[in-house]
């Protein structure tokens, strides 16, 4: 039977290491802070918001929410990032996207200071994962992938690697980061030809396109590791991957693993952008000058 790659201790690991780096804060006085910019009401917004404030509170992250209305406009939301630019008490922001329509997306993650951009979204941040310079943080689910990997003692150096959808929140960042740890990186997309093929040759398979249970056992082969991105509703309602779960866990056999869809990835993401606050607010607190 294939191994399940579950989120689960990989988030408790994480919240293990972030106490002890958090009390070493609050020892200097800094409690770490993390924005949420929400525009309108989107249901998985929602979802990730409560998801957040549940860890946040686990780990004693401070947590400030900046709600708009849907009709708030781009003057308000740009208002609200100048407001947590200039606050020094807070460490990392995570806006909301995409943005309803009518917004200046863009302009909107730009406007963030790259110090806090802990989700990735500006090109400072973006230029940091593509190229190893500048400051910034990469894409929290495209780090979650490599916090997973890591957790299950999976070796990406020397073995292939489909990552299958080219997103900047994702695909892209998750293929740069994989070829920093010397995988050799195959990108497809929907106008690959032959994706299955080119999925079932890979050791290790990403799947980050958001179509439900599109990819089933012949996309798959004995002693694959499967991270499934995907996060979608079935037919009958519930939550699923990308990948037909039973179909690659069967696919992959004893020598694989497969990331279910809920339990695996998901929740690993949160715990990566807790991560990344506090990392903004260490190196706010630790790289200041001496007063």
């Amino acid at each position: 039977m294939a191994k399940e790659l579950l989120g689960k201790p990989v988030i408790a690991a994480l919240k293990e290491d972030l106490l002890g780096r958090i009390d070493a804060l609050k020892s200097e006085g800094v409690v770490p802070a993390l924005a949420i910019v929400r525009v309108g009401e989107r249901e998985d917004d929602l979802s990730y918001e409560r998801t957040a404030l549940k860890r946040s509170e686990g780990l004693g992250v401070e947590v400030r929410r900046f709600v708009l209305p849907e009709d708030a406009g781009q003057a308000a939301l740009m208002d609200v990032i100048s407001q947590v630019n200039e606050d020094d008490s807070i460490h990392g922001c995570l806006i909301f996207r995409p943005l309803p329509r009518g917004y200046d997306e863009e302009a909107a993650c730009e406007a963030l200071d790259p110090a806090k951009d802990i989700d990735g979204i500006g090109r400072a941040a973006l230029a940091r994962v593509f190229t190893g310079r500048g400051e910034g943080f990469a894409p929290c689910t495209a780090a979650a992938c490599l916090e997973m990997l890591d957790a299950y003692g999976i070796d990406a150096a020397g073995k292939r690697v489909a990552v299958v959808g080219r997103s900047l929140v994702i695909g892209r960042p998750v293929a740069m980061m994989l070829l920093e740890r010397n995988a050799t990186v195959t990108m497809c997309h929907s106008r690959t030809e032959n994706l299955e093929a080119a999925v079932r040759e890979a050791d290790i398979v990403v799947l980050a396109t958001g179509r439900a249970e599109a990819y089933g056992a012949s996309c798959f082969r004995e002693g694959q590791v499967v991270l499934d991105v995907g996060i979608n509703v079935d037919a009958e309602g519930n939550l699923c991957g990308d990948a037909d779960f039973d179909a690659a866990f069967e696919a992959v056999g004893e020598a694989g693993a497969v990331t279910p869809v809920p339990r695996g990835i998901g929740g690993v993401t949160t715990s990566v952008l807790m991560k990344h606050v506090v990392e903004a607010a260490e190196k706010s607190a630790f790289s200041r000058p001496c007063e």
